[in-house]
């Protein structure tokens, strides 16, 4: 911005409004003057000296108040343009005076106008100039000042919007402006009604009066007031369309970038930004669409991320089939919201030659992030711990240890089922920390059983003891599955779970099968189940067949 911008910007409104004053007391006047008189000799001379001194008084009040009102918005224009620090305090009330200066300018305006309406009656009452002239400069002060303060806040709220908004708020935000005045759009409807209807209908009613009344010649006061008629309305029409185009401009330009920021929504693009210049309904509008595009922005950020962080955490989670001596190994997790804390884990581990394997299932509490974290750091913490030796019971006492200091009093815990498979042997150990117990099939014998235990959540308590259950022999074709409580839990739309008895039902009719089938078989019942109803909680099972 030049010197030459800095100084049309400063002196904008002080020229719209000038210019709005100046076209009401000289054009109109003049125009009307020379419609319905043409003999001004019955007004004296000095009666013009002292229209325009009153003239000067007028204007030059009014732009001497204009320039003490826009002090401090002055100074902070000069600043910015000089790029020197504003004071918060002064740019606050450069702010207020900024949106109230059309207020104020109407005030100044409609009070310079009815001072006109007493100044001139009695200034013609003084030189005698005649009970016309008297009618006349009432009713010419009174109907001029109003079309021309209506003119002139239009024009100026017009000035303000396109021109000083952006340089004082280019973020919006002007309705949360304290000690600020604001003009309803059913006000603005109302004023343009008045001052395109209700006063030109009052002039001129006051015109025919005034002419019927000063003419005595009934053809010449019909033709005065044919005249003066056609000259009003051309007037008055002319008038109205300018007010009009200024007050449609002024609603139509901010609803049209609420509907292309709202189109814009709708095809999910959340970078387009309303720019508010009004404090009114308009305004607090545009500022709400703005602050909702923004939160819409940082949603699909957010949503993005998580989108990322599940497909990271899935990752986490064995992908593939585990078939080493005789043991076959398959694993699944659905979670309900975009990040879960179910967690499932299958590897060998020991040494050469008389490697194991360990399986786990767990069941951190929660839903979304937090859970999701706590899920990475037990999965990094139990892989870590398989690395040394030692039996089952020590693993997760140290996984416990590990996890209750971290955890601290965050009030989370993580359920627990770890298996320790000797495939050699054919013998299972287990661990059962706080979690669901596991199923154990025999195909031979048609039967299931469970693997309980005591032992509880981790990250409890950090000494607590997790005792190693009997050791379990198992023949080949031996399966077990191990799941969290979201299958069992799983509800349909007239919240009936799922239940234990159904997940036997499946353990027993694809019991035979591989393990990769008789985990589709579960999920496609849990979620025939489900019936479309979304699931609550995380669902994962693990199947275990042995030989």
């Amino acid at each position: 911005m030049d010197r030459k911008a800095l100084f049309l910007l400063k002196n904008e409104m002080l020229a719209a409004n000038v210019l709005a004053n100046t076209i009401g007391a000289n054009f109109i006047n003049a125009i009307m003057v020379a419609v319905e008189v043409s003999d001004f000799s019955d007004i004296g001379w000095p009666f013009f000296l002292y229209d325009s001194l009153f003239m000067a008084f007028a204007f030059g009040t009014a732009i001497i108040a204009t320039l003490i009102y826009e002090a401090p918005i002055r100074e902070v224009l000069n600043r910015k343009f000089q790029n020197q620090a504003v004071s918060p305090d002064r740019l606050a009330q450069a702010r207020r005076r900024l949106l109230n200066e059309p207020f104020f300018l109407m005030g100044a305006d409609m009070l310079m106008w009815l001072l006109a309406a007493v100044f001139y009656p009695v200034l013609h009452l003084v030189y005698s100039s005649g009970v016309y002239w008297v009618h006349r400069s009432l009713t010419l002060a009174l109907g001029n000042g109003l079309i021309t303060v209506a003119l002139a806040f239009f024009f100026l709220e017009h000035v303000l919007q396109e021109h000083l908004v952006p340089h004082f708020f280019p973020d919006g935000g002007l309705s949360q402006v304290p000690r600020t005045m604001r003009i309803r759009i059913r006000t603005r409807l109302l004023v343009l009604m008045m001052a395109i209807n209700v006063v030109p209908l009052a002039y001129i009613m006051t015109m025919l009066w005034r002419v019927n009344n000063s003419v005595s010649d009934s053809y010449a006061a019909l033709t005065v007031t044919g005249q003066a008629v056609t000259v009003h309305a051309v007037i008055f029409i002319v008038t109205g369309i300018l007010l009009t185009l200024l007050v449609g401009r002024n609603l139509t330009e901010p609803f049209g970038e609420i509907l292309h920021t709202l189109q814009s929504v709708k095809k999910g693009r959340f970078d387009q930004k309303i720019r508010v210049t009004s404090n009114d309904e308009i305004g607090f509008t545009g500022d709400t669409i703005n602050e909702m595009t923004a939160g819409l922005a940082e949603r699909e950020r957010m949503r993005h991320s998580l989108l990322l962080a599940r497909e990271i955490q899935q990752r986490l989670l064995p992908q593939e089939t585990l078939a080493v001596a005789g043991v076959e190994i398959r694993g699944r997790s659905f979670y309900c919201d975009e990040t879960g804390g179910d967690y499932y884990d299958y590897l060998l581990y020991g040494e050469k030659g008389a490697e194991k394997v360990a399986v786990a299932v767990g069941d951190v509490s929660g839903h979304g992030i937090p859970s999701a974290l706590l899920m990475a750091a037990v999965r990094s913490a139990l892989r870590q711990r398989l690395t040394a030796a030692g039996p089952a019971r020590h693993i997760i006492e140290d996984l416990n240890r590990n996890l209750a200091i971290n955890v601290g009093d965050s009030g989370q815990f993580v359920t627990l089922f770890f298996l320790d498979i000797d495939p050699r042997r054919g013998e299972l150990h287990w661990v059962r920390a706080g979690h669901l117990p596991a199923f154990v099939y025999d195909p031979e014998r048609e039967a299931v059983s469970e693997l309980m235990g005591p032992g509880i959540a981790l990250g409890i308590e950090a000494d607590a003891r997790y005792p190693e259950n009997e050791t379990l022999s198992v023949r080949n074709g031996t399966v077990i599955l191990l799941t969290t409580d979201g299958v069992w839990e799983a509800e349909d739309r007239r919240g009936r779970m799922f239940g234990k008895e159904s997940v036997l039902e499946i353990l027993r009719r694809h019991g035979t099968r591989d393990a990769g089938t008789l985990l589709d078989a579960l999920f496609a019942a849990v979620r025939r189940h489900a019936d479309g109803r979304k699931e609550d909680d995380d669902i994962t099972a693990v199947v275990v067949r042995i030989g």
